[in-house]
């Protein structure tokens, strides 16, 4: 690997460095790539190439894995989507629905007893939505 493509590498960690501390608060890619040291069209191309998704999707992806365990937790789907973050309850209960293949509602309502059994560093690892495994999932089930 060059040298150039590693500093690269570092800037692009930084700004997820930043999306993953400050997920609840306002984002956008102007400030994502303002982080990255770079113009926000160049960051969010090269922040595909390497994280696998676009910085927003990744932001939602952090939004909704968050949200995930509030709910598990008793929170409510209003108070879940106010605490990462999400400003709209519908385009929040999109993405959650999309991401996981359940609306925010069910995914509250049935139990969790491994996750709750599990320390918090691995239940998150396991719960972590994967919006590539579940895209396909949650077409079948609409089609079906």
């Amino acid at each position: 690997m060059s040298p150039q493509r590693m500093q690269e590498l570092v800037l692009l960690r930084r700004a997820r460095d930043l999306i993953d501390r400050d997920y609840a608060q306002p984002l956008d890619v102007v400030t994502m790539a303002q982080r990255a040291a770079m113009s926000p069209a160049h960051f969010s191309r090269r922040f595909k190439d390497a994280y696998g998704e676009t910085p927003y999707g990744y932001l939602m992806t952090r939004r909704v894995e968050r949200a995930m365990a509030l709910l598990r937790g008793g929170s409510t789907v209003t108070d879940a989507c106010m605490a990462v973050g999400a400003t709209s309850l519908g385009s929040f209960s999109s993405r959650f629905s999309e991401l996981t293949g359940e609306t925010p509602s069910a995914y509250r309502a049935r139990l969790h007893p491994a996750v709750d059994a599990m320390p918090d560093c691995t239940a998150r690892a396991i719960t972590r939505p994967r919006r590539s495994s579940r895209i396909g999932e949650a077409a079948a089930r609409r089609s079906a």
